[in-house]
């Protein structure tokens, strides 16, 4: 398999493709392309007819198979090595997890706006505003009631590292860069998720990219 990502500072959608493929336990090569760059267009191109229309990342190749939007790549990986490798087998704790894992797919568009992932930046933002708080609150809302209902058997939002934390690892890393204040049981769930050996490479990787993307460094 090859999964080609964006810049690791910078993509949060690409640490999530990583992530679920560093949980399936296959081999893959992986490729980093910086996002907006002339090379990212050239890469582009060089992919032909197997890559998505989109242009978008993460993509992942395995044979003739094409897979691009983190989710599709998560759950076609869940199908070849078993979902209980991403998913709860408690049927309640599975479903709330899958509900999770598809509102942070699809909401939150305050928070990404104005809360750009920086893996490297560390900088708390002068002003927040009310819909990104209202999106703070509900993530931390979601985090306690996992952490409370399913969290008994390790640090993770259900136990053991699963579907909902690789979804929830870049909003980790804004609260970190951005300086949210969260209360105790979030900041250890944070450190379990910043902690972790796959985060520790990925943010090693991360601060050894040469690349800048000035708009995304210019966060107020």
């Amino acid at each position: 398999m090859k999964m080609i990502l964006g810049n690791k500072n910078y993509s949060s959608w690409s640490l999530r493709g990583w992530l679920a493929a560093k949980q399936s336990g296959l081999a893959f090569e992986e490729l980093t392309v910086p996002l907006l760059g002339s090379d990212w267009d050239q890469a582009k191109r060089e992919m032909g007819e197997v890559q998505p229309s989109s242009g978008k990342v993460p993509i992942l190749w395995d044979g003739e198979a094409v897979i691009w939007d983190s989710l599709a790549i998560l759950e076609y990986l869940a199908d070849k090595v078993g979902r209980d490798r991403f998913w709860p087998k408690d049927e309640a704790a599975r479903g709330m997890a899958r509900a999770m894992v598809a509102e942070m797919h699809s909401s939150f568009m305050s928070l990404r706006s104005e809360m750009p992932m920086n893996v490297r930046r560390q900088t708390p933002l002068q002003r927040v505003s009310d819909t990104t708080r209202e999106d703070i609150v509900r993530t931390l809302q979601l985090w306690a009631e996992a952490r409370a209902r399913y969290g008994s058997a390790g640090p993770f939002l259900f136990g053991t590292f699963g579907a909902a934390d690789i979804f929830y690892a870049p909003v980790v890393s804004r609260f970190i860069t951005y300086g949210v204040g969260v209360p105790g049981f979030a900041q250890s769930y944070m450190q379990a998720i910043w902690e972790h050996d796959w985060m520790r490479e990925w943010i090693g990787a991360s601060e050894a990219e040469e690349w800048v993307i000035e708009q995304y460094e210019e966060v107020v």
